[in-house]
């Protein structure tokens, strides 16, 4: 999906897999530098900007053009570098320059696509190079009929001819998928062209089958972070199979909530984590968090309020084979937090082995005594009585729980620091603030928001390496730009004596 200048986070539009590869680009950039690259109106699609039916028959296309045919095949390679090195050759993105053509007597042979300002009956056009190889009887010019079609241009190209020229400044190009499933989130000026956009992106990308738009805001419906769309193109079929951090989840996406585009974010909190600790995940979705830190043998007690969610987090942990280390709760987000520190204390000890696995290579010269490799040692990881981390991922309102975490451990004191070498859990807090200009603005807001909640005074300054309070090991990560004005932020801190054992 295409790149959003504004929104680093939007994926790509990635061009046409299926299409012919472009010529070697090496002289281009000095090719723009001196003029001779600037692609012509030639090769751009047809216009038509009041279409409202996607018609693909509209985009074909022939363009004139010039061809040097080479009569020995030895030559091809040498005649293509000097060609390339002269800037002769056709360079236009997803063209393959080099072309089979028939003579008048019947021989098949390979011909190279030139520049557009290059003409075969023009010797004025011609350069040194073209001369030369002309005249040594290397190559013979002649013309040749570009054919173009719907196929050959990419979704940019397309909705650039069609949609109005005075929308030509935003033309929609930002997107999520979630297994087949393209989800827009159109504005209002572009809803009459709504059905034309969601074809032309489904045809562009092979992978999508369905095409759907938001039409109203996250979780305006529904407490499970759910949203309203509306069909636009292809399979009406949102059951998906979407692949994260080497584990595959299952689920009806308009039951559940899930961002493709937070999938650098799950990888960054999940290498925070070590083999062994414990993990509470207060607000766990389908599992993003919960499934890949169990594939590193961590514990976690994953929690999600909605029942469905719930039920696919079950099937991912058993699909992912995480069960010894996964466990999924349905429970409410505060109720959870508090009932999970105790849980955990009260439960009987839980100790996993992990039998090591047979490596495949044959030439390691690790060999045990009956020639077959030996085996690295049998791993065991027994379950922590108390949390190490806590993840609450609702940035809406997840800092609206912190109060949940007051006297956590009350009449515990014991178990930690300093009278063990226990910590007290680490916090991670998903939220939202502004998009200040200066972004100190915005955590001060984050830390006030959560000092509020929690009753205990945390400043910026309590960042690791800042001037404040280090017992708070604070750090507030930008996750990503939501809109111009919305930042989601998460923010980590060491749950505060005070807190966790206020009476």
């Amino acid at each position: 999906m295409r790149l959003d200048a504004q929104f680093p986070d939007k994926i790509r539009v990635i061009p046409n897999p299926g299409q012919i590869p472009s010529c070697s680009m090496e002289a281009t950039s000095e090719g723009f530098k001196n003029g001779h690259r600037e692609h012509s109106t030639m090769f751009r699609p047809p216009v038509n900007r009041a279409m409202r039916t996607l018609d693909r028959a509209f985009f074909r296309k022939t363009v004139s053009i010039s061809a040097a045919k080479i009569f020995q095949p030895s030559d091809i390679s040498r005649v293509r570098k000097e060609l390339t090195k002269s800037l002769d050759l056709l360079l236009v993105p997803r063209l393959n320059c080099v072309r089979n053509v028939t003579d008048q007597d019947g021989v098949d042979r390979k011909a190279l696509l030139l520049r557009e300002t290059l003409k075969h009956d023009d010797k004025a056009t011609w350069s040194p190079t073209i001369t030369e190889l002309v005249e040594k009887g290397t190559v013979s010019l002649g013309p040749h009929e570009l054919a173009l079609d719907y196929d050959y241009w990419t979704y940019a190209d397309i909705i650039s001819s069609i949609l109005p020229e005075e929308d030509m400044q935003e033309v929609p190009q930002g997107f999520t998928q979630v297994g087949h499933v393209l989800h827009l989130n159109l504005r209002e000026q572009f809803f009459p062209y709504k059905h034309l956009i969601a074809e032309i992106l489904k045809d562009k990308n092979p992978t999508i089958r369905t095409v759907i738009n938001k039409i109203e805001d996250v979780g305006s419906h529904s407490q499970f972070r759910t949203f309203p769309f509306e069909l636009l193109a292809g399979d009406n079929d949102l059951n998906v199979i979407q692949h994260e951090q080497n584990c595959e989840f299952r689920f009806d996406y308009s039951r559940v909530y899930w961002n493709s585009r937070l999938e650098t974010e799950h990888r960054r909190l999940v290498e925070k984590f070590h083999a062994g600790q414990m993990v509470c995940d207060v607000m766990a979705g389908v599992g993003p968090f919960a499934v890949p830190a169990g594939r590193k043998k961590i514990f976690v007690w994953a929690n999600d309020l909605n029942p469905y969610g719930y039920e696919v987090m079950q099937d991912a942990v058993s699909r992912n084979r995480v069960q010894d280390f996964v466990t999924p709760f349905n429970q409410d987000g505060r109720e959870f937090i508090r009932s999970s520190a105790t849980d955990l204390l009260n439960a009987p000890p839980v100790t996993v082995t992990v039998q090591p696995r047979q490596r495949k290579d044959k030439k390691s010269k690790d060999k045990g005594a009956q020639g077959q490799e030996a085996l690295p040692p049998v791993q065991k990881y027994t379950r922590p009585s108390v949390v190490d981390h806590y993840v609450m991922n609702l940035p809406a309102t997840a800092i609206e729980f912190l109060d949940a975490f007051s006297g956590l451990y009350t009449g515990k004191e014991s178990l930690f620091s300093p009278h063990t070498s226990q910590q007290l859990p680490m916090i991670h807090v998903y939220c939202f603030s502004g998009h200040s200009e200066n972004e100190l603005d915005d955590h001060v807001d984050v830390c006030q928001r959560i000092s509020e909640r929690i009753g205990y005074t945390i400043t910026p300054e309590d960042r690791v390496g800042g001037s404040g309070n280090q017992e708070v090991e604070l750090a507030i990560h930008n996750v990503r730009l939501v809109s111009p004005k919305k930042q989601m932020f998460c923010a980590s801190f060491r749950l505060p004596r005070e807190v966790a054992f206020r009476a």
